[in-house]
C-alpha cells in the first residue's frame, strides 16, 4: 500500500484508554493443541527462555541488520526507512497470518529463526515464554517506554513487561457496500441476515475460527467463550448449513484489495483494514463502517523479543524509536489502531487524521468489547472453522 499521508506533531494530553480490560487479546488465539503441528513442536521445545547462546543487548553498537516479523503491511513504511537512515540497520519484513504459525515457525527454528522483533497477541506470551520462544528485553534500552500509557503497560500476560510492549490493539467489526446493500446495518444479527439475502455469494468473513464462531455467538447473547456442547453445536450447524452456502470468501485482509477494489458487498474485518481499505477506495462514501451490537472483540499486539535473536541492539534501538510520540501517530495514520501511546487521540484529533471513529472508541463501547480465553472449547472451534470453509467451497 502506498503511504501517502503527511508527517503530524503530536501533541502530548491524558488517553481515555484506561477503561480497557486486563485481559486484551487478538485475532484468535487457537490452543496449542488446535494449531497444526504446534503440539509436537512445544513438546520437543526447551522451557525457560533460554538464548542458545545468542548475543545479548549491552547498549553496544547496533549491528547492521534487523529482521522483523510480524503482522501483514503492520507498519508505516516512512517509519522503517527514517530508522534506516537515522540509525543505520537495514529493515527486513516477513509476514506472518496467524499466531499458530508464528509460534510454529519459532517452535522448530529452536533460537535460530533468524527473527529479532516478532508481534505475538498477548494472550499467548505466557506459552511463548514458558517454552523458551522470546527473550527478556533489556528495558534499560528502551527509556521511551515513558511515552507509553500506563494503561496499556503491565497485561495480566507479562505483568513487569519484561517480554512486551503493546504495539496496537482493536477490535472486529463489518463494512458494507451502501449500493447493494440499502437499509442501515447495526448488529451483528443484521449482518448475518444481510449475507443471506443481499450480499449472499458476496459476503467475505475473517479467514479465523475465533471470530467466524465469534459472530454467531454475539448475535446470539451467547458468551463468546463458550465450552457448552449444544452451544458449540447450533453454532456448528448455523455456520456451516445456513451461512456457508452464502459466503464468497475467507479473508482476513479485505481493506488491502476487496474493500477499494469492490470485490464483495458485506466483509468482516478489524477496524483498522477497514480504515485502510475505505480510504484506498476510490469512491469511499460507497462504504459503511459499523461497530456491531450488542458484543464483540477486543485485542492487543505486543513487541517482543525472539530467543537467539541475532541482533538484539538493533531490535532494542527500533522498539526504542517506533515509541516515540512523533512515530508512534505516523504508525496510528497508517495501520488505524490505537498503539497505547499516551495522548494519542488527543494528538490525532489536533493532526485532523481521517475517520477516528474507526480507531478510538467510546467507553460505552468498549464495555461491549469482549477478550477471548484459551478453553476446551478451542478445537471445536477449529473443527466448525474448517467444516464451514469446506461447506463454502473454500
Amino acid at each position: 500500500m502506498t503511504n501517502t499521508r503527511k508527517p503530524v506533531r503530536i501533541l502530548a494530553s491524558e488517553s481515555a484508554a484506561k477503561v480497557i480490560r486486563s485481559e486484551l487479546s487478538r485475532r484468535r488465539f487457537l490452543s496449542f493443541a488446535a494449531a497444526a503441528g504446534a503440539t509436537g513442536l512445544l513438546a520437543a521445545c526447551t522451557p525457560g527462555g533460554g538464548t542458545s547462546g545468542a548475543p545479548q543487548p549491552t547498549g553496544g553498537a547496533l549491528e547492521d541488520q534487523l529482521s522483523i516479523y510480524t503482522w501483514g503491511d503492520y507498519d508505516n513504511p516512512d517509519v522503517l526507512a527514517a530508522f534506516t537512515d537515522e540509525l543505520g540497520p537495514t529493515i527486513t519484513l516477513d509476514s506472518f497470518g496467524s499466531n499458530e504459525e508464528l509460534i510454529s515457525k519459532l517452535v522448530a527454528a529452536k533460537g535460530t529463526s533468524g527473527y529479532d522483533i516478532v508481534v505475538p497477541t498477548g494472550v499467548f506470551i505466557p506459552q511463548m515464554i514458558e517454552n523458551g520462544l522470546l527473550q527478556e528485553l533489556n528495558l534499560d534500552l528502551i527509556p521511551n517506554l515513558e511515552f507509553m500509557d500506563p494503561a496499556f503497560l503491565g497485561r495480566a500476560w507479562d505483568p513487569d513487561n519484561a517480554y512486551s510492549i503493546c504495539k496496537a490493539w482493536g477490535t472486529t467489526g463489518f463494512v458494507y457496500d451502501k449500493n447493494v446493500i440499502t437499509r442501515e446495518l447495526a448488529t451483528w444479527n443484521d449482518f448475518l441476515d444481510a449475507a443471506q439475502n443481499e450480499a449472499s455469494g458476496q459476503t467475505s468473513v475473517l479467514d479465523d475460527p475465533g471470530d467466524l464462531t465469534g459472530m454467531y455467538f454475539w448475535a446470539n447473547g451467547i458468551d463468546w467463550n463458550t465450552t457448552d456442547e449444544a452451544d458449540l453445536a447450533a453454532a456448528e450447524d448455523f455456520l456451516v448449513n445456513t451461512l456457508a452456502p452464502n459466503i464468497a470468501a475467507f479473508d482476513s485482509y479485505p481493506g488491502g484489495a476487496a474493500i477499494p477494489q469492490g470485490t464483495h458487498a458485506l466483509m468482516q474485518v478489524w477496524n483498522g483494514d477497514a480504515r485502510i481499505g475505505i480510504l484506498e477506495s476510490p469512491d469511499p462514501d460507497r462504504w459503511q463502517w459499523v461497530f456491531p451490537g450488542p458484543e464483540t472483540e477486543i485485542w492487543m499486539d505486543n513487541w517482543a523479543l525472539a530467543t537467539g535473536a541475532p541482533n538484539p541492539e538493533a531490535a532494542h534501538a527500533f522498539i526504542n524509536y517506533v515509541l516515540t510520540p512523533e512515530n508512534q501517530l505516523l504508525q496510528l495514520d497508517y495501520i488505524g489502531y490505537h498503539t497505547g501511546a499516551t495522548g494519542i487521540e488527543e494528538a490525532a484529533v489536533a493532526a485532523e487524521l481521517p475517520m477516528l471513529d474507526l480507531v478510538f472508541f467510546t467507553p460505552e463501547q468498549i464495555e461491549t468489547m469482549r477478550e477471548g480465553e484459551v478453553n476446551d472449547a478451542q478445537q471445536a472451534r477449529v473443527d466448525i472453522w474448517n467444516k464451514t470453509k469446506a461447506a463454502a467451497g473454500a
